[in-house]
């Protein structure tokens, strides 16, 4: 009983410092459309740059369409990221994960 007790706060404190470093990393999604994003590994995002010609447009939906796509794309690569710190932390080597 001891042992498993030892071995969730090991578990705990491994979770927490791999949420620490989630929040502390940063991933740039620039896709080329004139769209910068940055995330972070808990999906907390820091800025949103979108490129001036973009918003000189007159096609607001086709802006919309870029921006939802961008940050589709940064939360996908975010979460890409945190799956393989946690991988990495539980010790796991499954091919297809």
């Amino acid at each position: 009983m001891f042992d498993q007790m030892k071995k969730l706060m090991e578990m705990k404190k491994q979770a927490d410092q791999i949420k620490r470093e989630l929040e502390a990393s940063r991933t740039e999604v620039d896709d080329g459309s004139g769209i910068k994003i940055v995330i972070d590994g808990a999906q907390k995002f820091h800025s949103i740059e979108i490129d001036p010609s973009l918003l000189a447009e007159d096609n607001g939906r086709s802006l919309q369409e870029r921006i939802l796509k961008s940050v589709n794309d940064a939360i996908a690569r975010s979460q890409a990221i945190a799956a393989e710190k946690m991988k990495k932390m539980a010790g796991l080597n499954i091919p297809g994960f």
